[in-house]
């Protein structure tokens, strides 16, 4: 079975348009089967969207699972003088998030595979880091990619998280509070969705 977590997702890759509302600003953005919300904005997401102050304006930003791009493109949108890394294990998705913002004349978005980024910038930091996380894929292999990611943030700097409460968010609150030794609190629930803020 393919999952929206394989890397490079069976059945045909046919694009569709869907026209979706980014904090405020409605776009038109191609979508597909075979990545995570490949139908519709994820109400997640749109909690995530809807809920957080704007990025940096200058920096780098990180969507971590990007999907088909909504949160890379919202945050390009809204800080067009920053760098925007969109990385996400599925082949697909990325293409998906390149074009779209392709489309959108968004040329700060730069799409990579998780491991393809760390090799190309072992050290890199980031000042801002947003994400629906991958819940699904289990809680071993989300610690570990929250191991990976969270580290990176440079001082001063968030990681906004959103988790549905049926799905262990408030475990994984306390999980990093506890073993990440980071400071996370909760910036919003709604409609069964928090949002994590993680400094």
């Amino acid at each position: 079975m393919s999952h929206y977590f394989s890397t490079t997702p069976s059945g045909p890759d046919r694009r569709r348009e869907i026209d979706v509302a980014l904090r405020g600003r409605r776009v038109r953005l191609e979508t597909a089967a075979g990545v995570f919300s490949g139908d519709r904005l994820d109400p997640g997401t749109t909690v995530l969207l809807d809920t957080v102050d704007d990025p940096p304006a200058t920096g780098t930003l990180l969507d971590l699972g990007c999907g088909w791009g909504p949160i890379a493109i919202a945050m390009a949108l809204a800080s067009p003088g920053a760098r925007v890394l969109a990385v996400d294990v599925n082949e697909r998705a990325l293409a998906l998030t390149a074009d779209n913002a392709a489309r959108l004349g968004l040329e700060n978005v730069q799409t990579y595979l998780p491991e393809e980024l760390l090799a190309t910038e072992p050290d890199l930091r980031v000042d801002e880091l947003w994400s629906n996380p991958p819940i699904r894929i289990g809680k071993a292999a989300l610690h570990e990619i929250l191991r990976t990611w969270l580290p990176r943030l440079t001082p001063g700097a968030r990681a906004q998280l959103v988790v549905q409460r049926n799905l262990g968010s408030d475990s994984l609150q306390r999980w990093i509070a506890a073993e990440l030794d980071r400071d996370v609190t909760r910036l919003t629930s709604v409609n069964g969705f928090r949002v994590l803020t993680v400094h």
